[in-house]
């Protein structure tokens, strides 16, 4: 499966600007980086699932991006980065397609990539009525010990929305973890970068990209469909120094190896399975 690199790929690309004239790879206050694994993880399932292709090919689902689910026991609302769900209305005259958003979002693709995404029924982002999929994604970049408290809730409010809102629903999570040994945090260095040298973090690695991979293991994941945790969840490691260099993916130690339950590709494959047998009826 291409989507770390295609992940890593964009995310090389500078484009989340601060006013003070930069522009960073990663910023903690755009969502640029959620955006763009969510729309890769769609892609892949897109492409793995013919459940999924026929429904797009039917107009018998959708997509949106950050929709609000409410919790049904206790009123709680969250906005998920992204779902499938089946179309909330009949109209969908110049909503845009997944495509359309691989070029809203500068969505780094091959030819080859290009010539799948061209090959797919046209998936449309629209009103979204009862959801399929729920999709969140997060990211671990620096100061890892210290954001691993709110990752870690943050995660779990976003199943327990997710499944609070409607037992049924496939709720995912992707994490994106770097394994990078310096960064340059955006927080430290609210000046003009062409100016003043930049402040650079030094990360104690691979101990905390563990201590991160490890948190994640903590987070319930559910083998039923009326358990309580997530119902697939992924990891991906990089090593993003935020300084313009290359973004690559971390696919060794401390990454988590092929087969293991946190892979991304064992995510994807999971939530293709649960969506073609769960949803093959409808």
């Amino acid at each position: 499966m291409d989507g770390p690199q295609i992940i890593a790929a964009t995310l090389t690309r500078p484009s989340v600007p601060d006013k003070f004239g930069n522009l960073w790879q990663y910023h903690s206050r755009s969502d640029r980086h959620s955006k763009v694994a969510c729309w890769t993880v769609l892609f892949e399932v897109l492409q793995h699932s013919s459940v999924m292709q026929r429904h797009a090919a039917d107009g018998k689902v959708v997509f949106g991006v950050n929709r609000e689910m409410r919790d049904f026991r206790t009123n709680r609302t969250k906005d998920l980065d992204l779902v499938i769900a089946r179309p909330g209305s009949s109209e969908t005259t110049g909503r845009v397609t997944l495509s359309d958003l691989a070029v809203r979002w500068n969505i780094s693709l091959t030819r080859e990539q290009l010539d799948i995404l061209e090959s797919l029924p046209a998936l449309i982002e629209g009103a979204t009525g009862s959801v399929l999929v729920a999709l969140e994604a997060k990211a671990c970049m620096t100061a890892h010990i210290k954001a691993l408290p709110r990752l870690f809730d943050e995660l779990n409010s976003s199943h327990d929305t997710v499944h609070g809102e409607n037992d049924g629903t496939i709720a995912a999570g992707f994490v994106m973890i770097n394994a990078a040994e310096t960064f340059i945090s955006p927080d430290l260095n609210r000046h003009d970068l062409t100016i003043t040298h930049p402040v650079v973090s030094e990360h104690h690695q691979p101990l905390w990209a563990n201590r991160a991979l490890a948190k994640v293991r903590e987070i319930q994941r559910r083998n039923t469909r009326t358990g309580f945790g997530f119902d697939a969840v992924g990891v991906m490691m990089v090593d993003m120094r935020n300084d313009g260099g290359p973004v690559s993916v971390v696919t060794g130690d401390p990454a988590p190896p092929p087969g293991d339950s946190l892979h991304y590709e064992q995510m994807v494959r999971r939530i293709v399975h649960l969506y073609d047998t769960s949803y093959g009826g409808i």
